[in-house]
């Protein structure tokens, strides 16, 4: 059965003057001539993305959108007409948001928070930022230094708000954040804790001795890419140390300390160097 919104993997089932059919044994899509590979085989397979085109029509595209079915992302709205908004996502044809799917008013060339799902009456793929009813309200059984996958939701004065697993909220806190972060931006990141009340705190570096070891070769590979010195020591400043490495003072000290104790560096008055 062919799966609107999803990649599906079809087999080449006959070509025509308008491009290839794919297809199972039930079902077949067109893949448009401007899609079709320079080479190919009857009977080969293909992933395909399939959605609907201007005439509501299943039609597979190569093209890889911004966004599946029953996930979120962050899209930018091309125009808006008296019957809703119509968001980039990729493909030729926009992703439609009718006004009653969208928690503020949408504007063009703005970007927003989408979840995009079927609606089972016209059999569409429609986008909605009411999204807060899309999140899980189970608490999940995460264990602490479990890598997730997360995309980065909005900025708050707390930290980084992002969607674990397109399934879950969660807040990296500010002082665990040592990069620049884009919204909508795909990342791992790492579970500290889940609250009895299923709040959940992440991290972008394991915890404990595995994020020393991260740091640790980390700060090794900045020293051989810079003649094996670092002007960076214990009385930097935290801005200096992460502006340069990307992690906080206190991860610093830890991995130059591990990274001492096994003799492959050397701490100076100024700095640090390989051995």
């Amino acid at each position: 059965m062919l799966q609107i919104g999803q990649y599906n993997t079809l087999q080449v089932l006959r070509n025509t003057k308008v491009g290839l059919f794919l297809g199972d044994e039930e079902h077949d899509v067109l893949l448009p001539n401007k899609y079709v590979p320079k080479e190919y085989f009857i009977g080969d397979e293909m992933t395909v993305f399939i959605y609907l085109d201007h005439e509501e029509r299943p039609v597979a595209t190569t093209l890889k959108p911004y966004v599946k079915l029953n996930e979120f992302a962050h899209l930018k709205v091309n125009h808006v007409n008296k019957f809703g908004a119509f968001l980039d996502w990729g493909l030729e044809k926009d992703l439609f948001v009718p006004f009653k799917e969208q928690a503020t008013k949408m504007e063009v060339d703005k970007r927003y928070l989408v979840y995009m799902y079927l609606d089972e009456q016209t059999n569409r793929l429609v986008g909605t930022s009411k999204v807060n009813k899309y999140f899980s309200e189970e608490i999940p059984d995460f264990e602490p230094n479990e890598e997730v996958s997360v995309m980065i939701s909005h900025f708050t004065h707390l930290g980084v708000n992002v969607i674990i697993e397109n399934k879950y909220k969660g807040l990296v806190f500010a002082d665990e954040v040592f990069k620049d972060l884009k919204l909508g931006t795909k990342t791992k990141a790492y579970i500290k804790q889940v609250r009895p009340d299923g709040k959940i705190d992440l991290t972008f570096k394991k915890i404990g001795v595995e994020a020393i070891d991260d740091d640790a070769q980390l700060i090794l590979n900045e020293l051989k890419a810079n003649n094996g010195y670092l002007g960076l020591h214990d009385k930097s400043h935290p801005e200096e140390i992460k502006s340069v490495l990307q992690m906080s003072k206190k991860a610093f000290k830890k991995a130059v300390g591990n990274l001492y104790r096994q003799r492959l560096i050397d701490i100076r008055e100024n700095g640090i160097s390989l051995l």
